[in-house]
């Protein structure tokens, strides 16, 4: 019989093993060799994450191998290209599913955020790359950005055709709200650049983990959630340090990178449950329903969302054009016999 105390033994388990007992861990990486010593139960990766795998030399067979599955399926340069961009992002998920037990997240081209149609026309393409090679969509989440236009194509993805999503960009309020109302699989509201913006904007350089706006955030979506028995569950993501995601044991997930998880499995201190669907449903908060207009109108009022909002897709789209860029280079290369 142990006479290990529970505190003790709690001090004893690393961070990380203690924030699994509140939520599931995910890990926020392309680099699936980083993904072995800490697992995660799901991983999550977007067009900034992919680009830095992509230019590795450990994965440059998956890039060649794309390359030529491009080529192969013929059409104009521009359809080689982007068949071979579809075939790289699937097979980064396809080498993390072989590292995880649960979901990969892929995510839509950035530049289709405002364009409905075709968001669900390349998510529904991205399954059925994952289905040729034998994985269905149960184990997959397509990302898509929190516009109107991206939740509407969630609503979409989920109703007609039984496809998974994470809608990601997510600032405000009247974001979560929608995606709630349109019963999406998942929401990533990113703590890290809520902070980054306040520290930037309001002249405050910290703040506690228990004041942090991303965290606080994060905790009043949650807590909307389960109040009113929504199924859409919340992914925080985006952290800065370990604090943040201390603040939020007890979220439905976490998504992390594996610098903040190779801290968090040095960290010996207690990680308690911070969010509790009891305390969330014993909240003060109303229910409120968005169309399009008062969604926009009160998206719009939130001045650091709207920010983070444009920022975030404009970034996400720059890295998606730098690694087409780096494709189409290889791609004449290759077309060349070089």
């Amino acid at each position: 019989m142990s006479t290990v105390s529970p505190d003790k033994r709690r001090k004893m388990e690393s961070a990380l093993n203690q924030l699994k007992k509140h939520t599931v861990v995910v890990a926020d990486t392309g680099d699936f060799n980083a993904i072995d010593e800490y697992k995660p139960q799901d991983a999550t990766t977007n067009p900034s994450l992919i680009l830095a795998a992509a230019k590795m030399p450990a994965y440059q067979h998956l890039v060649d191998q794309a390359i030529k599955y491009g080529i192969a399926k013929g059409g104009t340069d521009e359809e080689q290209v982007a068949n071979t961009m579809d075939k790289l992002f699937v097979s980064f998920g396809l080498e993390i599913l072989k590292k995880v037990p649960g979901r990969v997240s892929t995510e839509v081209d950035a530049r289709l955020s405002f364009d409905k149609e075709e968001m669900v026309a390349k998510a529904l393409r991205l399954i059925a790359l994952y289905k040729e090679a034998g994985i269905g969509k149960e184990r997959v989440l397509i990302k898509l950005s929190s516009t109107w236009e991206g939740i509407q194509a969630g609503r979409e993805l989920e109703e007609k055709h039984g496809v998974h999503c994470n809608m990601t960009l997510l600032f405000s309020f009247a974001q979560a709200v929608a995606c709630a109302e349109a019963n999406v699989t998942l929401i990533s509201p990113f703590v890290g650049r809520i902070l980054d913006w306040h520290k930037e904007n309001t002249g405050r350089k910290s703040f506690e983990s228990h004041e942090d706006p991303g965290v606080l955030s994060v905790t009043q979506i949650y807590n909307y959630y389960k109040k009113f028995g929504y199924s859409t569950v919340v992914m925080g993501a985006s952290f800065r340090n370990t604090g943040q995601v201390k603040a939020l044991a007890g979220c439905d997930l976490l998504t992390i990178s594996p610098g903040l998880l190779a801290e968090l499995s040095q960290d010996h201190s207690i990680v308690a449950e911070m969010l509790k669907v009891e305390k969330a449903k014993a909240s003060d908060l109303e229910k409120i329903h968005l169309d399009e207009k008062a969604f926009r109108w009160q998206h719009n009022e939130d001045r650091m969302a709207m920010e983070k909002l444009s920022d975030g897709i404009r970034k996400f789209a720059a890295d998606g054009i730098k690694l087409e860029t780096m494709i189409k280079e290889k791609m004449l290369g290759v077309k060349n016999g070089q």
